[in-house]
Parts: C-alpha cells; structure tokens; sequence
C-alpha cells in the first residue's frame, strides 16, 4: 500500500510539473502538413501556386522528358561576377566577398537561416563493444547527442549516431558519416551459459501468466531467446553487391550512421517539433527559416563534433554521403559545414546537385506545391507561384542555381554520384541537370588553384559522359554507374579517388 502510495504521489507531482511547464513555456503549436503549408503561403501572399508535374508519363501533367524543351532558362547566374557588376579574379575575391553573397542568397531563398544561436549538444557512449563487419573486427559506438532544450523543455531532441571504425588500425582513420538509420552493426550475443540463464529467466517471468504457462508446459524445450548466427564474409546470392559499410572498412575507413530523423521529421507537420521546433519554441517556421535539409546539415555538423573528439577518427579526412533526399542534405552540408574534407552525392536531383532553372522531371513546382516543401526555406515558395503579391515567379528568378552550390564546397573533395533510369534511378533526377551544374561550378574550383572535371566551361555544349566512364582526376569528380538509386556501386571508385586526392 505504501509504495502504491509512493507511485501515486510520483505521478502527480510530474503531472503538477508538466502543467506549470505548459503554462510557462507554451504548448507547441500541432499543424498538419498541408495546415503549415497553407501558413507559410499565407505569410508569402502567395494565393496560387502551380502544380508540380507527374511522374506518370502517361499522366496528362506528365513531366518532360525532351531535351529540346528542357532548358528554357538557360543562363546560369554568373558564379564569379560580384552583385556589383565585377569580375571576380582572385581568391581574396572570392572568400571575402563573392563567396558571402552566394551564401546569403541561399539562405534566404533556398535553404534558409540557420538561427544565430543554437543550443549546444552532449554527446554520450552508450554503448561501446569490438563487434564483427563481415570478417573485420570493429569498434562500434552507439552515440546519442542530447540537444540543450533548457530554454524550452516542451520539445525534446536526441541525435542518433553509430561510430564504426576497424579494431585494428594502427592510428586514426578517414570516416565516412552517412545519412541513414543509426544502429550498431553486429551487437554482441550472450555466450552459451549466459544465454542459458536469460532463457531460464525469461521462461519463468512469462510463466507467472496461467495461459502463458499452459502454452510454455506443452514446448518445455522451447528457448524463447535464441543467439544470433553471426554473418562472416558472405552477402547474399552471387554477384549481389558488396555494402557500402564493408568497402569502406575493407579500404581501412571507418563510417558513422547519422539519423535525420532524430534531428528533424522529414515532413511539414514535423517543423514545429524538431531542431527547428526547439529553437522556434514550437511556433511555425517565418520564410527564411531553415527547412529540413539545413537542420539535417546542422545535425551532421553537431555528430562531426563528437567525431573531432575522437582519437579513432581522422578528423581532417571526414567526408559526408547521402542518396536522394539525403544526397541533397549531404551536398547542403559539405556547402555550409568547411570542416568537412569530402562528400559522396548519390541522385540527388533537384534541391541537390540538379539545377533548379532545368525542366526535366523533376521540378521546383514537385518541391513548392508538394509534401516536400518542408525541405526547403519557406521563401522557396515563391519561385513555384502563380498568383501573390510578388506576381508570378519561375525557377529563372531565382538568384542561385546548384552549380553555385558546388562551387560553394571549393576546393574540397566533391564527387557526384548517378545509376541509370533502366536500373531504377529514374529520369525524374534529371542526371544531365546535375552533369551540367557540374561542370559549370569548376570554374570556381580553378580558381582556388584546385582541378575540375578536366572539360570545358561551356556546360550547354559538354556531353554526360557514357555510363561507367568517371571524370576522377580532379577534385570536382562526376561518375554515372550502371545500377539503380544507390550509390554503392559508386563507393569504391569514391574512396580510391579520395584517397589519390588527400592532400
């Protein structure tokens, strides 16, 4: 009876706590997507916007998929030209002036403004055991970075990292971070004995239960909790592709599974929750705010904290890799984050690598008046508009195009990454849209002394190489496999150029 009485006054007390939290702080506010959609449109003025295109080709609406309709805004804002009207010639130029220009016309309308001030993260070990990838003994870290939410308790957020580096290494390796599901890869099993006695354990708690007993008396023998085979050096049917993980270690890397999820939803309804949620103190976001993408970048940034603080890691050789969605968030971090020294961009299409002024698949109306808006600025809004009070606006208005976004990773490691629509990477990416971005951003790279694509400036005439032929000898590289939306296939080629291109 007393510790019944204990609990009861446990439970009030935190109830009585969470009220005056409530009643302090104020209750996030909870929109559905198309609710915080239709906000931000009425914050823009915007009263029509246009519909994105279909990925049914047979769909009335479909994309376009004609090459001849596909550049109808064909001049790209001129990279090294300052808003003043001069040329820019020199690295002083660039840095100190042309670079920050380029950075605040994507913050503005593109990705949006990261907060002056962000709450610090702490970052804690859970877990730490020598595990087995494939035939490679492992340190594996479970990690979570804690997000100071003092100022606003209401929303809570914990980052999600797994640390994976070879037990082996004679000192500290390169470290790939990746976008994805953050778990450890092999966690060790109980030994035989003490699997034993978890078992004995397990069969007598779920016996207190009379259906549960009569169920376990008629299999005495069954073992509710079973030791996993561990998996050594096989990966499926023949042929079937080496995962990414296993080349990098095999290549003597490490990685880091990062999870997007736990920095910010990936949906409009999620924006009042989240990184962005915390610091807007659960209020929709104003159009200059960060989306998603720049909150993922943020979070990548935060785990690169931790990585720096670790004696496996090479923190002067981490890169950054993403495929589709997080093909976007990778090259978005690789722009804003300078610390990081590579990034591997897997179809990333538009928001990523692909230009925005391109009609091809892919459309900025799929992003303005889709689900996926939240990914970008609300200002990006504006560029899929019809009707508002800023009139109607296309893709040819905005300020910046991808190949600026590349150019804004110079002189480091950028590698772009494509499959082929027949294996599944579909056309919708729009491959070419990110060729030409790629060779248009060299120029930039050329002149911080490092190496392009090693083909023209003219990105209109240049010709997307054949597939499996890689552009790998500069520090901008470009490389179309022959597989689907992946870029695994891609991921040796990306390690063995790196590797030739540390300095």
């Amino acid at each position: 009876m007393r510790n019944c009485l204990i609990s009861i006054l446990i439970l009030l007390s935190y109830s009585a706590a969470a009220q005056v939290s409530t009643q302090k702080y104020g209750e996030p506010v909870t929109l559905t997507t198309q609710q915080d959609h239709q906000n931000m449109m009425d914050q823009l003025g915007i009263t029509e916007l246009r519909p994105g295109p279909s990925g049914n080709e047979s769909a009335p609406n479909h994309a376009n998929y004609d090459e001849s309709k596909a550049d109808p805004y064909p001049v790209l804002p001129e990279i090294l030209t300052l808003k003043n009207g001069r040329k820019v010639t020199s690295t002083e130029q660039w840095w100190k002036q042309r670079r920050p220009e380029i950075v605040e016309d994507f913050e503005r309308e593109v990705y949006g403004r990261m907060p002056e001030l962000t709450p610090p993260v702490t970052w804690k070990v859970q877990i730490q055991e020598r595990e087995y990838v494939g035939m490679t003994p492992v340190i594996a870290k479970q990690l979570v970075g804690h997000v100071d939410n003092s100022e606003y308790p209401l929303i809570n957020v914990d980052i999600k990292m797994t640390l994976v580096t070879p037990a082996n290494a004679e000192g500290p390796v390169p470290v790939l971070m990746m976008f994805g599901f953050a778990s450890l890869p092999a966690p060790v099993q109980p030994n035989p004995n003490d699997l034993a006695k978890l078992n004995e354990a397990m069969r007598e708690l779920l016996g207190r239960d009379p259906e549960i007993k009569a169920i376990l008396d008629k299999y005495p023998a069954y073992t509710p909790m079973v030791r996993a085979t561990p998996m050594f050096g096989g990966f499926g049917a023949p042929g079937a592709e080496i995962p990414s993980t296993h080349q990098l270690l095999a290549a003597g890397w490490g990685y880091a599974m990062i999870d997007p999820s736990s920095i910010q939803a990936d949906n409009g309804a999620g924006l009042t929750r989240g990184i962005i949620g915390l610091v807007n103190k659960g209020q929709p976001r104003k159009p200059d705010d960060w989306g998603s993408l720049r909150a993922w970048a943020w979070g990548a940034a935060r785990g690169f904290d931790y990585l720096e603080t670790d004696p496996a890691v090479d923190s002067k050789r981490v890169g950054i890799e993403g495929v589709s969605r997080y093909g976007k968030a990778a090259l978005v971090t690789m722009a804003f984050e300078p610390r990081f020294a590579m990034v591997l961009v897997g179809s990333s299409g538009k928001g990523g690598a692909t230009l925005h002024r391109r009609v091809y698949g892919e459309a900025v109306e799929s992003l303005t008046a889709s689900g996926e808006y939240h990914w970008m600025a609300g200002n990006y809004l504006k560029f899929g508009a019809e009707k508002g009070k800023f009139g109607s606006m296309n893709a040819s208005n905005l300020p910046v195009d991808s190949h600026m976004l590349l150019a804004l990773c110079a002189p480091r490691l950028v590698f772009v990454s494509y499959g082929i629509p027949e294996k599944g990477d579909a056309k919708w990416l729009d491959q070419k849209g990110s060729y030409m971005a790629t060779v248009a951003a060299g120029s930039v790279y050329k002149l911080l002394g490092a190496r392009d694509l090693g083909v023209s400036k003219d990105y209109m005439k240049e010709v997307m190489p054949p597939v499996l032929t890689g552009l790998l000898d500069g520090d901008l590289a470009w490389r179309q496999h022959d597989g689907g939306h992946t870029d695994t296939p891609n991921m040796t080629h990306f390690i063995n150029w790196a590797k030739s291109r540390f300095k």
